[in-house]
C-alpha cells in the first residue's frame, strides 16, 4: 500500500484578543476546511468511511509550543489526525482592551496547511 495526497487545503486565522496561539491555529484550520466537500474520498479513492483518511495539519504560528493540539484537531470532523506546529505566522501590534482580558497589544496570526492522504494499492490509478 502507498500513501498519496488527495488534497491540500490552506487557511489563515487570527486571535485579536486573548493572545492564544491555539485560538489562532484553530481558526486557521477552520478557514482551511470551511468551503470544501470531499466526495472523491468515496468516488475516486474508494474509501468506505472518512475516518480512513489520514489528515496531516501543519501550523505556522507565534509561540507554537503553546498550541494545544487536541483542541485544534477537534475542528476536523473525520480522519486519522496529526498536528505539527512550527514558529511562523505573524504578530501584529493591536490594542489591548482590558474588558477582553488582553494580556498585551499582540494579535496572533496563524497559517495552516491541511493535507488529506489516502492509502492506495501501489498500482492504483489515483494520482
Amino acid at each position: 500500500m502507498t500513501l498519496k495526497r488527495f488534497v491540500i487545503e490552506m487557511g489563515m486565522g487570527v486571535d485579536q484578543h486573548g493572545q492564544d496561539p491555539t485560538v489562532a491555529a484553530a481558526r486557521a484550520v477552520r478557514n482551511a476546511i470551511a468551503h470544501n466537500a470531499l466526495p472523491g474520498i468515496w468516488e475516486v479513492a474508494g474509501l468506505a468511511h472518512p475516518n480512513e483518511m489520514i489528515v496531516e495539519v501543519q501550523i505556522g504560528v507565534p509561540y507554537p509550543d503553546q498550541v494545544r493540539a487536541e483542541e485544534v484537531l477537534a475542528i476536523l470532523p473525520f480522519g486519522q489526525k496529526t498536528l505539527t506546529a512550527v514558529e511562523g505566522g505573524m504578530i501584529v501590534q493591536g490594542r489591548a482592551i482590558p474588558e477582553l482580558a488582553d494580556k498585551n497589544d499582540e494579535m496572533l496570526m496563524a497559517v495552516a496547511a491541511v493535507t488529506v492522504w489516502v492509502e492506495t494499492e501501489s498500482g492504483s490509478a489515483l494520482m
